[in-house]
């Protein structure tokens, strides 16, 4: 992984491990449902843009790298992870 944003998705990452802490927290306290089930939608909401991120990175840099070479074997191999990939968030 070769980013610029690392540092921005290391930072999204921290806030995302607070929010789960803190969600933690909410549980041990017994807070109330809806304000625990709203914290958990943000953290999922959080992770899914850093996924996003993550994903347009590998289109555009590890499967256009692979593209670019020409090398037959390393593009189906790219494109095999990114089908399996997929394929096990559809399950």
């Amino acid at each position: 992984m070769k980013r610029d944003d690392k540092p921005k998705l290391l930072n999204r990452l921290s806030r995302v491990e607070g929010q789960v802490r803190g969600i933690a927290r909410m549980v041990e306290e017994d807070r109330y449902c809806i304000d625990i089930l709203t914290q958990l939608q943000a953290v999922r909401a959080a992770l899914s843009r850093v996924e996003a991120e993550m994903l347009k990175d590998h289109l555009n840099h590890c499967i256009e790298g692979a593209i670019i070479s020409g090398d037959v074997q390393e593009q189906r191999k790219k494109a095999g992870e990114l089908i399996e990939l997929l394929g096990r968030v559809s399950r």
